[in-house]
């Protein structure tokens, strides 16, 4: 297979974890990519990857993760734009791979933030990971925004849910995407509370984007990959062995589409 293949890691909160079984799938078939693109969870498993991390290693930290080895309460939230600060994932980050640079890795990486001042896509491709990978998986209002270069950034996902374009710019010949929360676009029958309201005005929106994106001729995605995962929250720390699996067989189904896309 002389073909280049190129990830591009959605986000999906405690449902990204589904990359991590998805990555595990390609090993045991003997497939690398060539390059990385991630967004908010995708940007933290695929940050782990291409420094070198074993996938079981990545596995067993995320899957052992707990509530608290995340939450960082903001004393003032109005005056500092979240309930909690965002250094722990960063610091979380540099505790396992260390502060390693974009340009160090052994796969190519990037990962997507969003700027709120000018409203702008911006790609993490030099620089430290962590700090890359903080801004990607920033959730507006949860995680305090990351300053970096006179930019304020928050999670990649307001703008791009999936990089798809942001993988193919990295050279890869062949782009396969997973986007972990297809069935935010099902319709529901009840918004028990004001919370559930603003997640769900963001869903729509960010389902919009998608479907526009998607409908775009020349959108570089060879083989776009949507596990169900129903039952799994992407806002809640559990079921995170469930992801895991579901990534896992999505993989294992889709080898050789996946082989085939790399020798046609």
């Amino acid at each position: 297979m002389s073909k280049k293949l190129g990830l591009a890691l959605g986000g999906g909160g405690a449902r990204g974890v589904c990359h991590i079984g998805f990555l595990k799938a390609l090993e045991e078939e003997g497939i690398k990519p060539y390059c990385i693109s991630g967004t908010s969870m995708g940007a933290v498993v695929g940050g782990c990857y291409a420094a070198g991390i074993e996938i079981d290693y990545i596995r067993d930290i995320i899957l052992n993760l707990k509530t608290l080895d995340l939450v960082d309460l903001n004393a003032m939230p109005f005056s500092r734009l979240s309930l909690l600060r965002s250094k722990k994932l960063q610091k979380l980050f540099i505790q396992h791979i260390g502060d390693v640079q974009f340009e160090d890795l052994n796969i190519p990486f990037t990962c997507t933030a969003v700027d709120l001042y000018s409203q702008q896509l911006y790609i993490f491709d030099k620089g430290s990971v962590a700090k890359g990978v903080q801004a990607s998986a920033c959730i507006p209002g949860v995680f305090k925004p990351v300053e970096h270069d006179g930019m304020l950034l928050v999670d990649g996902g307001v703008l791009c849910r999936v990089p798809v374009r942001q993988t193919k710019a990295l050279g890869a010949d062949v782009v396969v995407a997973v986007d972990a929360i297809k069935n935010t676009a099902d319709p529901v029958s009840q918004i028990p509370n004001m919370v559930a309201m603003f997640l769900r005005v963001f869903d729509i929106l960010d389902n919009l984007n998608v479907r526009r994106e998607r409908a775009e001729p020349d959108y570089p995605c060879d083989l776009l990959l949507e596990p169900e995962m129903n039952g799994i929250s992407q806002f809640l720390v559990k079921n995170l062995d469930r992801a895991y699996e579901e990534g896992y067989q999505l993989g294992k189904d889709n080898i050789q589409r996946i082989k085939e896309l790399l020798a046609e």
